[in-house]
């Protein structure tokens, strides 16, 4: 997942505020979170920053693939550990007998399951971060020792 401050080094840096932001700072931060497209920087689409705007284009793929969570599972770091799955509050809270002593969980449709070896989404309107009574929850982030999951904003 690319940070603000590796975005704000491919950006113009001119602060001209075409994008509705103060600083070029302020719109890094605004990508990421997902407040704010790229093609909101109009200095950024002159042939002077086409380079720059490749690049950040390539770092920015990760983010359009995130959920609506702004979770995002990066599949060639996973290793199927199911650490996630297991250590998921709300699987703890719906299978307590299986999840909660690390075996693989029962429910029919959890938020996370592994499948040919790597973790999928299965079903996200479970998940604390969804909705409008949304929380922050990184369990899931925090037991994955490869960091195959991540999330593109903190809420």
């Amino acid at each position: 997942m690319p940070s603000p401050m590796e975005i704000y080094k491919l950006l113009p840096k001119t602060n001209c505020g075409e994008c509705g932001e103060k600083t070029c700072m302020s719109f890094a931060f605004k990508i990421i979170s997902r407040e704010k497209k790229l093609e909101e920087c109009k200095p950024l689409f002159s042939p002077k920053f086409e380079k720059n705007r490749k690049k950040l284009e390539e770092m920015l793929e990760i983010v359009k693939k995130a959920e609506e969570t702004g979770l995002v599972v990066n599949e060639e770091l996973c290793i199927g550990c199911a650490n996630c799955v297991v250590s998921c509050p709300v699987h703890v809270e719906k299978d307590p007998y299986n999840a909660a002593m690390g075996r693989g969980i029962k429910m029919e449709n959890p938020i996370l399951r592994i499948e040919n070896g790597v973790v999928k989404v299965v079903e996200l309107n479970l998940c604390r971060r969804y909705g409008k009574n949304r929380t922050l929850c990184i369990v899931c982030r925090e037991n994955c020792p490869t960091d195959a999951i991540s999330f593109v904003e903190e809420m």
